[in-house]
């Protein structure tokens, strides 16, 4: 009679790596979020400070409210939403109280720039154009958040996951425009209207088209990743007898 001692898989690969490695997407997204953080913050301490009335600030020296709520909300929205991304805070229950706080604040976000959009006299280089792609994105955002809620309600996580995603990513897409306002007041000037326009534009669209691609990854199942265990050579057998990987039989 053969009796065969059972093998223990041994899995081979620095595993250390993986924690790391899920901070690098919210690390970039905060990163991509401090410049218009920054420049809320400054226009906090602006209305706060008595500034002095300019066509830049004067709308919002007039009135403060909408202006103050949008910075919040949409810090708050930008800040909270990064860590959303990281896969070990999403398994100890951080997703769900977080959720809780972002719904919120993205409604509020989106809703609080649409009013200003519309109530807000236009500051030099904000034209008709801006303005429409404003309420159109204004409106997908606080689309996208209501099926995300929908997706909640349905016990439909997938689909809500990717509805909040995609409202991250018009969110946060003041971090975009300034990186690609830059070149665009360099060549065409800060008050050309159509240029400014379509950059601010451009920026949601490449915001939009990552979220799709994060989107349609986690949807898509890994293929083609045999288990380590069934990979000839990357098991080994340990006996109470010997240290030495092998398979033991006695009679």
């Amino acid at each position: 009679m053969t009796k065969v001692v059972a093998t223990a898989a041994i899995p081979r690969g620095n595993t250390r790596k993986a924690p790391r490695a899920g901070w690098f997407a919210p690390t970039g997204l905060i990163l991509l979020s401090l410049i218009p953080i920054l420049a809320g913050a400054a226009r906090l301490g602006e209305l706060t400070g008595g500034a002095v009335a300019t066509p830049q600030n004067a709308r919002f020296l007039d009135s403060p409210v909408p202006v103050v709520t949008h910075i919040v909300s949409v810090t708050v929205f930008s800040l909270l939403g990064a860590f959303q991304f990281v896969p070990a805070l999403r398994r100890r229950g951080w997703h769900r109280i977080a959720s809780g706080i972002l719904i919120p604040a993205g409604l509020i976000a989106a809703l609080s720039d649409m009013w200003m959009t519309v109530f807000y006299p236009h500051p030099p280089g904000d034209g008709v154009l801006l303005s429409v792609l404003r309420l159109v994105f204004g409106a997908a955002m606080a689309a996208s958040v209501g099926l995300g809620i929908r997706g909640i309600v349905r016990r439909d996580f997938l689909r809500h996951g990717a509805w909040m995603t995609r409202a991250y990513a018009i969110g946060v897409g003041a971090g975009t425009q300034a990186l690609l306002l830059i070149p665009e007041s360099i060549f065409f000037g800060p008050a050309a209207e159509l240029p400014r326009a379509v950059a601010m534009g451009a920026a949601w669209a490449v915001n939009l088209a990552v979220a799709e691609y994060v989107i349609r990854r986690r949807a898509t199942p890994a293929r083609g990743r045999p288990r380590p265990s069934s990979r000839p050579g990357k098991t080994r057998a340990f006996t109470s007898q010997t240290r030495t990987p092998q398979l033991k039989e006695s009679l």
